[in-house]
């Protein structure tokens, strides 16, 4: 995405400078068209900016729109993969042999340690994403092997079938996931057009001041930590890293589960 190569905090500086650098530019021209041969009025300006803040206003609300049901879409998923992997656990019981029993359950820990270390904050290095992404295929691979095996052996085996209906829930909820918290994220032309629109609504605003000739509020430098405040958290929901952080709790009480289970 466009605007992830930038820290959150320096994001937000900037878009501070910003907006106070619109507001100046606004005001500059609004100057010069004052002082012209034909000055402007104060009252269509002001119609204008009016308009230009309004669809400013109408951009926030439809960003904020659009990565509230991302964040929700996220908590909702986090619930159901550890809903998948506690049925999963729970069906390894029907294996026939003790030792396949023993190394699915090792396994659906093992996969259960990956899905919270890919839900790391503290590690967000796309290397260490990819590993973890590859070692949980390998796991499930070779849980697929052992329901494989145990179908092989029985292909009238309901307890097989039951299992693999689970490896599927658990790689499409992996699968979901990734694409929903690494790939389906708020289109780069979306932000671009709003930080276009903040600008022209922060010009307009200078622009106005200037022709009624207006001293200059300190009160803009509240207006451009409100904005800066309000994108940059919307910039925090979008971002997997951001500190808006998904909580998983579902995956850490499951976790807790299994070893009171087994202690």
């Amino acid at each position: 995405m466009v605007l992830d190569p930038i820290p959150l905090v320096i994001l937000f500086l900037m878009t501070i400078v910003l907006v106070l650098v619109s507001v100046e530019a606004g005001s500059a021209l609004g100057r010069r068209a004052h002082h012209g041969d034909n000055p402007e009025k104060g009252e269509p300006i002001s119609g204008v900016s009016g308009a230009v803040l309004s669809l400013t206003a109408f951009m926030l609300a439809f960003t904020f729109s659009m990565v509230a049901n991302r964040y929700d879409l996220r908590m909702q998923l986090v619930r159901d993969d550890a809903n998948d992997i506690r049925t999963l656990y729970n069906r390894t019981d029907m294996l026939p042999s003790p030792i396949d029993r023993s190394d699915a359950r090792e396994l659906v820990k093992s996969y259960l340690d990956q899905r919270l270390a890919y839900a790391d904050k503290s590690n967000m290095d796309p290397a260490h994403m990819h590993n973890v992404l590859l070692d949980s295929k390998r796991i499930e691979k070779r849980l697929w092997d052992i329901a494989m095996r145990n179908v092989h052996g029985d292909m009238n085996s309901d307890y097989a079938a039951l299992l693999i209906e689970s490896l599927d829930d658990v790689a499409s909820a992996q699968a979901s996931r990734v694409d929903v918290v690494s790939e389906s994220r708020i289109p780069s032309g979306i932000w671009i057009v709003l930080y276009g629109l903040t600008i022209l609504g922060m010009m307009s605003i200078g622009y106005h001041s200037a022709i009624v000739q207006s001293r200059r509020s300190k009160a803009t430098v509240l207006l451009a930590l409100s904005f800066a405040t309000v994108i940059s958290f919307l910039v925090s929901m979008d971002r997997p890293d951001g500190f808006i952080e998904v909580t998983q709790q579902p995956l850490i009480d499951l976790k807790d589960w299994i070893a009171d289970g087994e202690s």
